[in-house]
C-alpha cells in the first residue's frame, strides 16, 4: 500500500480556492427529497442542503446553495461531491477526517466550524429524512 504524497499548504490552498472558485453542485434542486439549511451564526456562513435519495437509500443527485467564507462554501462543494452515490448509512458514519485529510490539517485548525459544515449539514438533511420517513410510516 502506498502513501499519499505530502501535500504543501500552498497545494491546500489551490484545491480549497478551486472549490471556491468552481463550486461543485452548486445550485438549487427542484423537488429535492430532503432540504435542510445549515449556518454559522458567529460568522454568518450558511449552507442549504439538497438531496434527492433513492429507494435504496442512496443519495442519487445532491446540491447546495450558500454564502459565506471560502472555507465553508468550498467544504460544502467539496463534500457535497464526495456524497453522491453514497448510501445513507455511509454519510452518517463519516466524521471530520475526510475534511482535514483534504483541506490540510494546518489550514483547518484555525477554522473546523467553517470547515465541516457542508458534513454537517448534509448529516442533519439525512436525519431530517429519516425521521420524516418514520413518522410517515406510523
Amino acid at each position: 500500500m502506498s502513501e499519499r504524497p505530502q501535500m504543501s499548504r500552498e497545494d491546500f490552498m489551490a484545491f480549497i480556492l478551486d472549490h471556491r472558485e468552481k463550486p461543485r453542485n452548486n445550485h438549487k434542486m427542484d423537488d429535492p427529497s430532503v432540504e435542510w439549511i445549515g449556518g454559522n451564526p458567529g460568522c454568518g456562513d450558511i449552507v442549504n442542503v439538497y438531496l434527492k435519495i433513492g429507494q435504496d437509500d442512496t443519495i442519487e443527485d445532491v446540491s447546495f446553495v450558500g454564502e459565506g467564507c471560502t472555507i465553508s462554501q468550498a467544504g460544502a462543494s467539496f463534500m457535497t461531491s464526495r456524497v453522491k452515490g453514497k448510501k445513507l448509512s455511509d454519510i452518517e458514519d463519516m466524521n471530520y477526517d475526510i475534511i482535514f485529510d483534504t483541506f490540510g490539517r494546518e489550514v483547518m485548525a484555525t477554522r473546523p466550524r467553517c470547515a465541516t459544515l457542508g458534513l454537517d449539514t448534509i448529516r442533519a438533511a439525512v436525519k431530517k429524512y429519516r425521521d420524516d420517513a418514520r413518522r410517515a410510516s406510523l
